[in-house]
């Protein structure tokens, strides 16, 4: 098969930015950023899976130091953090690539004493996540006082500003899988009566004003938003997932961003409920006509999932975790059509800096 025949593989352009295929790699959150620092071996992971005119979302990186939800995960708002994502700016631009980060803050979904000098986690609500979801026990949380939203508002406009000093091409907000700003998006953590909760474009403020916020500080053109109302991560679910998706897309249209990016809800939690290959999805399509730019779909896509979405005008983009993990030549394996390595979910989190991150052979080495 040609190349241009493969729709995965074919040009697009994303507002300013020119994308020879419409393969993304998806945020991945990690932990082995050091202290909280990048490392160097996180430019040997990215550019591994950088191919020129291709578009890489780096992984959750952690707005304050209240907003780091796990332990070795990277922050944006240090001048040694800035420093030190730069050489991995540089390893993934030598490739050609368009690079952007996933800007983070956890919430509430932080566990029992990780937070320095004994902080309590913050969110939209004061109810803390149930005892042994996912296996962790969870700090309890304050509810954000509505003279406190502005300063972490301000918290991702700064991050967002030395994101672009490190040298990204722009930004994405993490407004899913049960995080702070979707905490305030979903109505079942939403308790809140004042002008952060409540109806629905209550719940949204806290996010637009993210957004507004960041596309003011460094231009719309480089900002994106992840966003998943159909999931449920850390007891993090809404009662009618439809209308917030279609809602957050028309809302969004104000500010000109150059992408929103949703998870399908085929993902639940760490397992994917796969249809037939023949099958096109049909949840996202009311958020994809409404919203006027660039849309990207995540959730368990294989080459031919992801063909036939492109192909049927589905998305522009399609995202892909865990198989981009484990195939750092994701796009020449879809080129080839050639078999794909199998992921280890086991070295998923550890804080090694090669086993499971740098590791995953390419073609021509099985």
């Amino acid at each position: 098969m040609e190349v241009q025949n493969i729709p995965l593989l074919t040009q697009y352009k994303m507002g300013e930015f020119d994308l020879s295929h419409r393969i993304v790699l998806a945020p991945l959150t990690r932990f082995r950023s050091f202290n909280n620092v990048a490392q160097p071996h996180a430019a040997v992971h990215y550019s591994q899976r950088a191919t020129k005119g291709g578009l890489l979302i780096a992984e959750a990186t952690g707005v304050s130091d209240i907003a780091q939800g796990y332990r070795d995960t990277p922050g944006i708002r240090t001048r040694e953090q800035v420093e030190a994502w730069k050489p991995i700016v540089d390893a993934v631009h030598e490739k050609g690539s368009i690079f952007f980060l996933q800007l983070w803050h956890a919430g509430r979904a932080i566990t029992n004493g990780f937070l320095p000098n004994g902080q309590t986690p913050v969110s939209s609500t004061a109810r803390g996540i149930s005892p042994g979801v996912d296996g962790q026990e969870w700090a309890p949380p304050r509810r954000l006082r509505k003279d406190e939203i502005p300063g972490v508002v301000n918290d991702f406009r700064i991050a967002a500003r030395n994101a672009i000093e490190a040298g990204f091409d722009g930004v994405e907000m993490h407004g899913a899988n049960g995080y702070l700003i979707e905490q305030f998006l979903k109505d079942q953590v939403n308790d809140r009566t004042d002008e952060y909760g409540g109806c629905l474009e209550k719940r949204c403020r806290f996010a637009l004003e993210i957004v507004e916020a960041v596309a003011n500080e460094i231009g719309s053109n480089r900002v994106g938003i992840r966003i998943s109302p159909y999931t449920n991560l850390s007891d993090s679910i809404d009662s009618d997932p439809d209308a917030l998706g279609l809602y957050m897309a028309n809302a969004l249209n104000k500010f000109d961003i150059c992408y929103l990016h949703v998870i399908e809800p085929r993902v639940y939690g760490t397992v994917v409920l796969q249809g037939p290959e023949d099958e096109v999805p049909h949840k996202l399509l009311p958020m994809r006509k409404a919203f006027k730019n660039t849309f990207i779909a995540a959730g368990g896509y294989d080459r031919s999932k992801g063909n036939l979405a492109i192909s049927e005008n589905y998305a522009d983009l399609i995202a892909y975790g865990r198989s981009f993990l484990a195939n750092p030549d994701l796009v020449r394996r879809f080129e080839v059509d050639a078999l794909l390595n199998k992921y280890n979910r086991s070295t998923f989190y550890i804080p090694d800096p090669v086993v499971g991150y740098t590791d995953y052979p390419f073609l021509e080495e099985v």
